[in-house]
């Protein structure tokens, strides 16, 4: 059985060790998130550093995904660190004072929130555990109603689901992160809390200052803005992640799953790869196993077709990294595998924009051929994306004579990279084929634009 759906693992200090990382992929990690809301500069530096190692040797493409941290919000301090009582109805003040807070007020450290709030939108503190009102704005506080919640401590994050923050989406901590990161080669980079297309295009202009290499960007889902102008935000980045964990914070929690639905859909129309995350296998941070709900999600995935799921706390402070991937990879392979033995001829019948007609043929022309694979000799990532978009079940594999192309395709889905310059050069489908176990049958190959079959018998 062939696993198409990629894993994307978060890593930690559970894993950052050469001797874990090297199982971790070995049991099927194709992309390693590196996580700049925790460590940071050369502590992931060094961490890259191993990845690549392991990937040479073992010649075996691994992506790199940098996440930036991105505006999150915090509250200040109250006078001491135990929790202070407040009731529904309550007036609570959110002020510019930075002296310690109060059952009846606290610091809001950031200017911009104060600048974008107005009366009537909502204050989600503590993952929505706490909810508040604006109802007056005043020159330098924030006058609130308590609509849920019983206490309120130092340092809580917060969401605002109804306002657009007037602020950048690469925070002073970003940049300095990102321009690090650059001079470690990423493959991806990841936007935290996107509002509006021309977030990414920020974010793109400050690659394209600091490094000559096509770094692409996923944008995370996580805010109502992002979901209202899905469709903007997936034609100017270059992939997407759903940030559940927010999302259902910012937006009713069961809308979530329509939610990403939808996303998963506008992301193969518009060839754009897409990412599912949060609390995927979350409680085997603890537990050697994972719970029948969790094995489901991951399963729903795969049915889903998405490119790939990913982990996170369960891998970077759990108690067996290992385990979890293992566990994931074989749960996304036999499901992987059920949904091909039960297709839905998405590569046939699927609606699409006229643009993706040539992508839609080639898995079309696989898929009426039961070819054994799609052979793609990729200079760029464009045709493999866009092949795969179409979800054939065949798998792709795309020999590269870049190395960046090559990790950035493993975490597309069903795509199998090889960086091998000589039998790109060569152009050999026969010895593609060999090399991938492939000795009979019929394969589909992608040059550019000229396109055949060729019988391996």
């Amino acid at each position: 059985m062939t696993r198409f759906t990629k894993i994307t693992a978060s890593i930690g200090p559970s894993c950052e060790s050469i001797a874990v990382l090297r199982k971790m992929i070995l049991a099927g990690v194709n992309v390693c998130r590196m996580n700049f809301s925790h460590d940071t500069g050369s502590t992931q530096g060094k961490k890259i550093d191993a990845i690549r190692k392991i990937s040479a040797e073992l010649n075996m493409p691994v992506g790199v995904l940098v996440d930036l941290q991105g505006p999150k919000h915090r509250i200040g301090n109250f006078k001491t660190e135990e929790k202070y009582p407040i009731t529904p109805g309550q007036i609570f003040t959110f002020d510019s004072n930075p002296e310690p807070g109060n059952s009846e007020r606290v610091q809001l450290p950031d200017a911009d929130v104060m600048r974008s709030l107005k009366v009537g939108e909502r204050i989600l503190l503590n993952d929505g555990k706490i909810e508040m009102q604006v109802t007056e704005v005043l020159p330098n506080s924030i006058k609130t109603k308590v609509i849920r919640g019983r206490e309120i401590w130092s340092r809580r994050g917060f969401n605002l689901p109804d306002t657009i923050i007037d602020t950048s989406v690469l925070t002073e901590k970003d940049r300095a992160d990102l321009k690090y990161a650059l001079t470690k080669n990423p493959d991806w980079v990841a936007v935290s809390f996107v509002q509006r297309p021309e977030d990414i295009a920020t974010v793109r202009d400050f690659i394209t200052a600091h490094t000559e290499r096509p770094v692409k960007i996923m944008a995370k889902i996580e805010r109502k803005s992002a979901v209202e102008q899905i469709d903007e935000i997936a034609r100017a980045a270059d992939g997407i992640m759903i940030a559940r964990g927010d999302m259902a914070v910012e937006l009713p929690y069961e809308q979530v799953p329509a939610i990403s639905r939808h996303i998963i859909r506008e992301c193969r129309r518009l060839n754009r790869p897409v990412i599912m995350a949060t609390q995927m296998l979350g409680s085997m941070v603890e537990s050697e196993f994972p719970t029948r709900a969790e094995i489901s999600d991951v399963a729903n995935a795969a049915y889903l077709r998405v490119d790939s799921t990913m982990t996170s706390e369960e891998t970077t402070i759990g108690a067996n990294p290992i385990n979890v991937i293992e566990t994931m990879a074989k749960i996304l392979t036999y499901s992987d595998c059920d949904a091909m033995e039960n297709p839905n001829d998405w590569a046939c019948a699927e609606k699409v924009d006229d643009e993706n007609d040539w992508s839609r043929s080639i898995s079309s022309m696989a898929y009426l051929n039961k070819a054994s694979a799609i052979i793609v000799f990729a200079r760029d990532t464009e045709s493999a994306i866009n092949i795969s978009c179409r979800r054939p079940d065949t798998k792709i594999i795309a020999v590269c004579d870049n190395e960046i192309v090559a990790n950035q395709l493993c975490l597309v889905r069903g795509v199998f990279p090889v960086y091998t310059p000589d039998l790109f050069a060569q152009r050999d489908a026969f010895a593609v084929a060999r090399d991938a176990g492939i000795t009979k049958g019929t394969v589909v190959i992608v040059d550019g634009e000229n396109v055949s079959l060729q019988n391996l018998d």
